[in-house]
């Protein structure tokens, strides 16, 4: 929780005139039972009705200003929780924005989002409460405590009795229960996970009629998680009763001592009745520092799982390139390596080849041998486990941290292999890739991607509207979409990763003589398992395993690729080689 007290800075205003607005309500709120007791003695007592309505005054006086102070105070410590809560969900954006991809594979989609929701939500509840009552109760507590020794000494050793095995009790569940409601956040991850598996992949899971084992799963998780929110709620219900159990005690021996002292003329009816008040000030406060333990523990143990990711050093840097890179015009691979976090194997083995400025580059080979993977360290998404790619010459890597910035990736334009479009208009999806691109410019693109017809048909053309995901257009047109938001970028360096998988050979013909009138000015990488989509390349490489097996031309490689051999004889097996 320390890590994150510097995001509370800018509310430092706002977190000390919150409590401090509680305590002056807490400290009308003590002379409350002296003026109740004032009352007795001098009003009742003694038929002064004069003196009972004038003391009533002061009461409801006491009371409206308590309440302009209680109304004070959650305003700013409502601000102070807000803006905190703000400016941690800006900061785990950030974060995650600038993860490296090993970074995000750690954690997951599921787990990143209940810390930008789940967790900060309860971290922010935490910090509203905390402004409000953690100064407040324990001040009320001990005020109480104080102000029965001004009206009673004798009287007050019950409280000095009380006061303090109730403290023991309340930290000892809130020791108890930490642990168990990070168990219980993590458990939760769970479910999300389950939960998002199940609704993004809700056609495969009919598909396969497996809605019974996925609702059994559900079930587990979910199951899972009842146990151990259980196991957390019967500590925590341990403390309203031992609270009241003790404090009614404390009341039993107050009236039974104050019985006596007040036969015998010692102490006032008065005062009996304002220490009773005291304790029963007490009993409240209590319980609502049970509820704020409660619920500091859940916040503390998503303020340690918010942390934690936070100050973690897994960024990209943001390092400006050298100028002299503001035109690439080589890449080359050394001795490459790559292996993913966790995994046992290499994905890519000795990978060495050089793209000069103009050359189109086609990447082939079976599902699994490393295409993607490649294309993914040209984007720096990822940095090589061995070796080295340089870019103009100089090493995008340096040590085991990587260099691929920004600034380099706006020389980059990519197609993954998933169609992502985003809601907004196709105008909006197509700025993507250039913020200043004129119509003309747009519409260029959209014509070298084979999109123009389509989207001059949608109502608003341009303007039309793209819903999430693009799912108001099919696979293919998604595809050339966006392959138009590439285009329009003009990069340096596009990558296609195996981005015309849902075209047909004749609109995937269109599209590549696009790419050959843009690649003139860019290095172009291919990645296709259609030897079609390549063979027209300037320079082929044939993965295998992760490896290498054959590098050159079309040409060259049906004489000397075996590997390269089989994937054309298998698409066009009526040609003789």
């Amino acid at each position: 929780m320390k890590k994150l007290l510097k995001y509370l800075k800018p509310y430092t205003k706002e977190s000390i005139l919150g409590p401090l607005f509680k305590l002056i309500e807490a400290s009308f709120e003590l002379l409350v039972p002296l003026v109740v007791a004032s009352i007795i003695t001098f009003g009742i007592e003694r038929s002064d009705t004069s003196y009972v309505y004038k003391m009533g005054g002061v009461m409801v006086l006491l009371a409206f200003v308590g309440l302009v102070c209680a109304i004070t105070a959650q305003y700013f410590a409502a601000k102070a929780a807000m803006g905190f809560g703000a400016t941690i969900r800006e900061e785990i954006f950030k974060n995650i924005q600038k993860r490296t991809f090993s970074g995000l594979e750690e954690y997951g989609t599921s787990t990143l989002i209940t810390r930008i929701t789940s967790d900060v939500n309860q971290l922010q509840t935490g910090v509203n409460l905390f402004l409000r009552l953690f100064l407040r109760s324990p001040f009320i507590v001990f005020g109480a405590v104080f102000m029965a020794f001004v009206v009673n000494v004798k009287g007050a050793l019950i409280f000095t009795i009380c006061v303090p095995i109730l403290f023991v009790i309340v930290f000892a569940v809130l020791l108890k229960s930490i642990p168990l409601y990070k168990k219980v956040q993590r458990s939760l991850d769970n479910v999300t996970v389950k939960t998002r598996e199940n609704l993004s992949g809700v056609r495969v899971i009919r598909a396969f009629n497996c809605d019974d084992e996925e609702t059994e799963a559900f079930e587990k998780e979910t199951t899972a998680l009842k146990a151990i929110q259980l196991a957390a709620g019967r500590v925590t219900a341990f403390m309203n009763p031992a609270t009241f159990m003790i404090v009614n005690v404390a009341t039993l021996a107050i009236l039974w001592y104050g019985a006596k002292e007040v036969q015998s003329g010692i102490i006032e009816r008065g005062a009996l009745v304002a220490l009773l008040n005291y304790m029963a000030q007490i009993l409240v406060e209590l319980i609502k520092l049970a509820n704020l333990i409660i619920t500091m523990t859940k916040s503390l143990a998503c303020a340690d799982r918010i942390a934690e990711m936070l100050s973690e050093d897994n960024e990209v840097s943001d390092e400006k390139t050298d100028p002299d890179s503001a035109k690439i015009d080589s890449i080359e691979f050394t001795g490459v390596d790559f292996i993913y976090p966790g995994a046992n194997k290499e994905s890519l083995k000795d990978i060495s080849f050089k793209a000069e400025k103009g050359d189109i580059v086609g990447i082939i080979g079976g599902t699994g041998s490393g295409k993607t993977t490649l294309v993914n360290l040209i984007c720096g998404y990822y940095a090589a486990s061995e070796g080295s790619i340089k870019v103009n010459d100089k090493d995008i890597k340096q040590g085991n941290e990587l260099q691929m910035t920004h600034y380099m990736r706006d020389f980059i334009g990519i197609v993954p292999q998933t169609a992502v479009l985003f809601s907004g208009t196709v105008e909006d999806n197509l700025r993507w890739g250039k913020k200043d691109a004129t119509e003309e410019e747009m519409n260029v693109s959209l014509k070298r991607a084979c999109a123009y017809d389509f989207v001059s048909e949608k109502e608003g053309g341009l303007k039309a509207e793209v819903t999430e995901g693009g799912r108001n257009f099919s696979g293919g047109q998604r595809q050339r979409l966006c392959i138009a938001r590439a285009f329009v970028k003009e990069p340096e360096i596009l990558i296609l990763d195996d981005s015309t998988s849902a075209l047909d050979y004749v609109t995937e013909k269109k599209v590549r003589a696009g790419i050959r009138e843009l690649a003139k000015d860019s290095i172009c990488f291919i990645v296709s398992q259609r030897a079609a989509s390549i063979m027209d390349a300037d320079l082929i490489l044939v993965l295998d395993d992760g490896e290498l097996a054959g590098i050159g031309r079309h040409e060259e490689l049906i004489r000397s690729c075996e590997t390269y051999r089989e994937i054309y004889k298998s698409q066009f097996p009526e040609e003789e080689i």
